[in-house]
């Protein structure tokens, strides 16, 4: 899927999120608390999927990733049902795969797509992100009850403060933790929903992983980006 079809579905669970908030009568008014709002810690573990990936390139083992952070909840409606959401956070991830990140004798950044025939043990790259999330929330919540569903979805910016790659063979190691060409401001798509504490979570990346200036040995262009899945926790 390229990056217009990922922001046509956001945009369009933008829009049913804010008109579904709007026509659906859940809970009555009577419930309304003028002080209740959704402030929450948040916990999520995560696939990440490289995308747009170079020829020859493929990922290889588990890429995860660990986001935790809070986020303070400012309800817009009357019912308090409907808010926005507005966090800080921190993430890890690691990305398993085969492009070798290296440097030249001149001191540039190599990156080599490891050819399948080559043994080695282990080559992933790691990178450690502050990160600020923006959201539109709708939920089922009253102030008298935590048990319900929830839709949250938005934009965050994230910056790599920390990063590291690590190829090893036999004989042999390459560690880099200074990549000029990694693009260290990220901004993303969100997309949350479930009941409770358990909830499925995506986000699609729509800065990519290193600059234009990035290319591989045989001169490839090397735009991959992220789209990641998998489960957020939310505690109150």
């Amino acid at each position: 899927m390229n990056k217009g079809i990922y922001l046509t579905i956001f945009f369009s669970l933008f829009t049913f999120t804010m008109v579904f908030a709007q026509e659906t009568g859940f809970v009555s008014d009577t419930l309304t608390d003028d002080k209740y709002r959704e402030d929450q810690f948040y916990l999520a573990v995560t696939f990440n999927l490289l995308l747009n990936r170079p020829e020859g390139m493929e990922q290889n083992g588990f890429s995860g990733g660990l986001h935790l952070g809070y986020i303070r909840d400012m309800p817009i409606n009357k019912r308090r049902n409907l808010a926005i959401g507005l966090g800080a956070g921190y993430s890890m991830n690691t990305y398993n795969q085969n492009l070798l990140i290296g440097d030249s004798k001149t001191g540039d950044t190599t990156f080599e797509i490891i050819d399948s025939n080559r043994d080695y043990d282990k080559n992933w790259l790691s990178t450690y992100l502050v990160e600020f999330p923006l959201q539109l929330r709708w939920r089922t919540s009253t102030a008298k009850s935590n048990a319900f569903w929830r839709i949250y979805t938005g934009v965050q910016l994230s910056y790599i403060f920390a990063h590291k790659s690590n190829f090893q063979e036999t004989g042999n190691q390459i560690i880099n933790t200074d990549i000029p060409e990694l693009e260290r401001l990220k901004y993303a798509a969100t997309f949350s929903f479930g009941y409770e504490t358990f909830n499925f979570y995506f986000q699609y990346n729509l800065t990519p992983f290193f600059s234009a200036e990035a290319k591989t040995l045989d001169n490839q262009s090397i735009e991959i980006n992220n789209f990641k899945l998998g489960l957020i926790f939310y505690i109150l």
